[in-house]
């Protein structure tokens, strides 16, 4: 499938993953229980930063104390779904700055197109984590990293909700050295690029739009 994937193994995700499945889960529900797996999935997206330490003051002594290295994290939306992992991140890293990279799948080809690009300036020696809730064809999320990648990230990694195997294929072939962090690997695509079982189209259900 794909040399650095991680499915993330935990009771509260699996639970909150089957909600969102639900046909009868409604916008408010569906929203909330995004950012809630959003911040489960970025714990483990930032297991890897980096830390130096601070000498600081307790109220009984002085120690010197972990904190974050180098300059701060950067979350990037794919739109319009991803702002949905970006803001549950947003409340376990609220001083993270944020990116948008604005693309839409053609109906007829299902390949990427982008028509919004806006990311924090100077990537090249932040941490970079990309969101995009399905990670169906692929297409959006090789496009989304080579964008990115030109920026000489200092690290870059892809968070997303569900993953299915042609996905996951198209990022080994395009972007072996990105990890990817998800919440499950469902069984395969239909004939219109969604995800089996899935849950639907993650950005209608998240905005009301259907």
């Amino acid at each position: 499938m794909h040399p650095n994937l991680t499915v993330v193994q935990h009771p509260l995700i699996k639970h909150k993953l089957t909600l969102m499945r639900r046909t009868e889960t409604s916008t408010a529900q569906f929203r909330s229980l995004l950012q809630e797996i959003a911040l489960l999935l970025g714990y483990e997206a930032t297991r890897d930063l980096k830390l130096t330490t601070e000498h600081i003051h307790t109220p009984l002594q002085e120690m010197d104390a972990p904190v974050l290295e180098g300059k701060k994290l950067v979350l990037i939306a794919i739109m319009r779904a991803g702002q949905g992992l970006v803001d549950g991140m947003l409340q376990l890293v609220p001083s993270a700055r944020v990116g948008h990279v604005g693309l839409y799948r053609d109906p007829k080809t299902l390949n990427a197109v982008e028509y919004y690009f806006k990311v924090p300036q100077h990537l090249h020696d932040r941490d970079v984590i990309v969101c995009d809730p399905m990670l169906a064809t692929g297409n959006s999320a090789v496009a989304a990293l080579d964008r990115i990648k030109k920026g000489n990230p200092g690290t870059l990694r892809f968070v997303c909700l569900l993953a299915c195997p042609e996905g996951l294929r198209q990022l080994a072939e395009h972007h072996p050295d990105v990890p990817i962090i998800t919440a499950a690997v469902d069984e395969r695509l239909n004939d219109h690029g969604y995800i089996l079982p899935g849950l639907g189209d993650a950005g209608d259900r998240l905005f009301g739009t259907k």
